[in-house]
């Protein structure tokens, strides 16, 4: 007797379940191998982790935060370093130009009254260009603002010559022959500090910006326009931070007249500028030196971060990865076991009783 099985019972039935449940195992294999091949992960979930290798979760628990944490401190410790390395040519930038001022200005008791006046303009312009470059900025960041690093350290820049702080050394500066030179200096500072050039929420050395380093240690990575960062402001004649003693002394200069050389206090009020603006540049120098041992030490904790990093990474890739190798071996060896399996099944429809017995 032969013919087409149209339903089958029994032993038969036992064994077309039998298959069926192999193959919904094998499917699911496959939709597993599937997902790690793509993603290079185990599971996507602790709990799968742990189904997968008992113990895998609790070691990719206890390493994970641990390399995210490491990862962010390294982040932001190369973040800081590249706005502390803008900061550094700013200063560097500065120290040039308030350089090249005062040299002309030490000249010019010894020359003609003509040379004063391009020192004057010279210092004049000077001070526009290093009032522009305390604003500067590292993306939406002004660096010599301290902990207000959204607000511009110097309002109006660019117009520093019209404001208060200028034009009230401006009228101090202009009775030094009526006053004589420690009082016009004196005044000059009075005026700079009464008509600070700087935004009032700057800030001072106590309000620097820092970042956390490794072990959590906090690290000053600037400077602030208001006050010295390391470096105690030295001299008599100062007002507390190398930037203002800059502004003020180039604002001094600026204010001074042909008509005034071998006056009655000029050659003495030149002397206190000149030792105010000489100080407030070694002062920047060594607060910049410090600024860039900082830097340093950011790099080379990035630099031993990454490397932790990177070992508890392995670390962790042997809880929560996959061996890419073996597993698309794996996934090509199920694509077959699965196809031959439903072929099985589709055969086993069509089987003839003799073909079954």
């Amino acid at each position: 007797m032969s013919g087409a099985i149209s339903g089958l019972t029994g032993g038969s039935y036992g064994l077309m379940q039998q298959l069926i449940a192999d193959s919904s195992a094998t499917y699911a294999k496959l939709d597993q191998l599937t997902m790690q091949s793509s993603t290079g992960y185990v599971a996507g979930t602790y709990a799968g982790l742990d189904t997968a290798t008992t113990g895998s979760a609790a070691g990719a628990l206890s390493i994970a935060p641990q390399v995210a944490a490491i990862n962010n401190t390294v982040s932001n410790l190369n973040t800081v370093a590249g706005q502390m390395g803008v900061q550094q040519s700013a200063i560097t930038t500065i120290s040039q130009i308030a350089t090249t001022a005062l040299s002309q200005f030490q000249s010019v008791s010894a020359l003609t009254p003509q040379s004063m006046t391009t020192a004057a303009s010279t210092a004049r312009q000077a001070l526009v260009q290093i009032s522009s470059l305390i604003n500067t900025k590292d993306g939406q960041t002004y660096l010599f603002g301290g902990q207000n690093s959204g607000s511009a350290p110097v309002p109006n820049a660019s117009n520093i010559t019209s404001s208060s702080f200028y034009t009230n050394i401006q009228s101090a500066v202009a009775n030094l022959s009526i006053n004589g030179a420690n009082t016009t200096t004196s005044n000059v500072m009075s005026a700079a500090q009464t008509n600070s050039p700087f935004n009032a929420p700057i800030g001072s050395s106590t309000g620097l910006p820092q970042v956390a380093g490794a072990g959590g240690a906090m690290i000053t990575i600037g400077i602030a326009a208001t006050a010295n960062a390391f470096v105690t402001a030295s001299g008599g004649n100062t007002t507390g931070g190398y930037m203002g003693d800059i502004m003020t002394s180039l604002a001094a200069i600026a204010n001074l007249s042909p008509s005034q050389i071998g006056g009655a206090g000029f050659a003495a009020f030149a002397a206190n500028t000149i030792g105010t603006m000489t100080n407030a540049l070694n002062s920047m120098a060594l607060d910049a030196g410090v600024l860039g041992n900082n830097q340093a030490l950011l790099a080379t904790q990035a630099t031993n971060l990454q490397q932790t990093s990177t070992a508890l990474s392995t670390q962790l890739a042997n809880f929560d990865q996959v061996n890419m190798t073996s597993t698309l071996a794996n996934l090509s060896a199920t694509q077959t076991q699965l196809q031959a399996s439903y072929q099985l099944i589709a055969a086993m429809k069509t089987m003839s009783l003799t073909q079954y017995i």
